[in-house]
């Protein structure tokens, strides 16, 4: 059975993460990762919900080194762990803060500072086909599904990755704004340190202030992974940031007016990663200089009528993609919108994106989603709702203003003003939370 380092190209003096109290080595990391795993107790499964990300990094490997598999939620819901207790008997849970565990046992990120980082002497490698995590989808479009990610195909994941983004060559120091536990935080920072020569900030920040102040505490060349809702957050806070290198971007559509925005007030590239949970990260682009994608080293597109399919690579067998995809001769390929994206009302069709895209560009609108609902029982058309966040707009000035972006069959029916969207720490809109927040919004009407 083919084995996998557990860092490519790695030395156990490099540096891997950086906190306040400076730089942490990779024989430090390895120390803490087997003091921590002496400290599990048995059982298959660690519910690592560690907020710092090089605490989730010291969880993960500690799990690996005592043959735990590191389970990853988009959502820790009370309704989500109790699903976990059920799906996976014995599982520990392992935090750095308050976390309302539920029936799970959590054991919290015990002090690790004395471990004696002289008796690390070699680089610790595991089996390809080591089943090393289980990513969640976020909800988005429906139900959490489970995600089996093994080894072998992790370690060229983020090989894959390092060489889209030219950091095999030049390696970044990275902050990301993302949890480590969703697939493109766990990707674009975790896996590019392991796999990628990339080092890391241990933190997660996410108001401006503590993203340039992140940035400030690790050298260059520097890499900022972030959202659309971040990055247009940052934008708009006017503050000065340390220089950039290259940002990276993933979660949610991102406008070629925001891309542009972004490299010049930062003087630096931004790419856009294109994947899913399922799938794993498959594409890489540079938005301003066109809406085509390429595929990730290895990736393989085929597709069969309007539905596209994923294999090669880092993809863990052949997997069926949410996206109209057209592709083209030289192997790029291009967005047309989600499948789950479309609708269809009194025989006109039209995008959620589409639709998103209209009213988000209208004057005063800081944030808006349409919405289609679950459909009423006996109802003979389902409406699509509308969630905005405009506190100087009127209804009636918005409904005027999108009259001229749309066609009137798609007006919102309702039309909900609300003092924020239920985005998740990645920026997106569970499709629960929205169901949930049409509901409580009619309750109050």
């Amino acid at each position: 059975m083919q084995r996998h380092a557990l860092f490519t190209g790695r030395q156990l003096d490099d540096v891997l993460a950086w906190q306040a109290g400076g730089a942490i080595s990779i024989r430090q990391f390895l120390a803490e990762a087997q003091a921590l795993a002496e400290q599990l107790p048995p059982g298959d499964w660690l519910l690592n919900v560690c907020q710092d990300r090089y605490r989730f990094a010291v969880g993960f490997v500690a799990g690996l080194l005592c043959g735990k598999t590191s389970l990853q939620p988009a959502s820790q819901s009370a309704e989500t762990l109790a699903q976990i207790a059920i799906d996976y008997p014995g599982t520990t849970g392992l935090c750095d803060g308050e976390f309302a565990a539920g029936a799970l046992p959590c054991l919290h990120f015990p002090d690790l500072s004395a471990v004696d980082r002289r008796k690390v002497t070699k680089m610790p490698d595991f089996p390809s086909d080591t089943l090393a995590a289980i990513l969640f989808t976020s909800g988005s479009t429906g139900l959490p599904q489970a995600q089996r990610k093994t080894w072998g195909k992790l370690v060229r994941n983020g090989q894959a990755g390092a060489q889209a983004l030219g950091l095999l060559e030049r390696p970044h120091a990275i902050v990301g704004t993302v949890p480590v536990q969703h697939s493109y935080g766990f990707e674009s920072t975790f896996l590019l340190a392991l796999h990628g020569g990339c080092t890391f900030w241990a933190g997660k920040p996410f108001y401006p202030q503590d993203i340039a102040a992140a940035l400030a505490a690790v050298p260059q060349p520097r890499l900022l992974v972030s959202t659309p809702f971040h990055l247009s957050a940052l934008l708009a806070a006017q503050i000065e940031l340390p220089p950039l290198d290259l940002l990276l971007s993933a979660t949610a559509p991102l406008s070629g007016e925001l891309a542009a925005q972004a490299e010049q007030r930062c003087a630096a590239p931004l790419y856009e990663i294109y994947g899913s949970t399922e799938s794993g990260q498959l594409a890489s682009r540079r938005t301003v200089t066109g809406e085509h994608w390429q595929p990730l080293a290895g990736v393989q597109l085929d597709q069969e009528d309007d539905s596209t399919w994923a294999s090669g690579g880092h993809v863990e067998g052949r997997v069926p993609l949410g996206d109209l995809i057209a592709l083209r001769d030289n192997g790029q390929f291009s967005l047309l919108g989600r499948h789950a994206d479309l609708i269809n009302i009194a025989g006109k069709r039209t995008s959620l994106a589409w639709l998103n895209h209209q009213i988000s560009a209208i004057p005063g609108v800081l944030d808006a989603t349409f919405f289609l609902p679950d459909e009423a029982p006996g109802a003979s058309i389902t409406r699509l709702a509308a969630f905005v966040v405009a506190p100087t707009l009127e209804s009636r000035q918005l409904l005027a203003a999108l009259r001229q972006r749309i066609d009137p069959v798609f007006l919102p029916r309702p039309l909900r003003f609300v003092d924020a969207l239920p985005r998740n720490p990645t920026g997106k809109l569970p499709r629960q939370s929205l169901q949930a927040l049409l509901h409580r919004t009619t309750d109050h009407d």
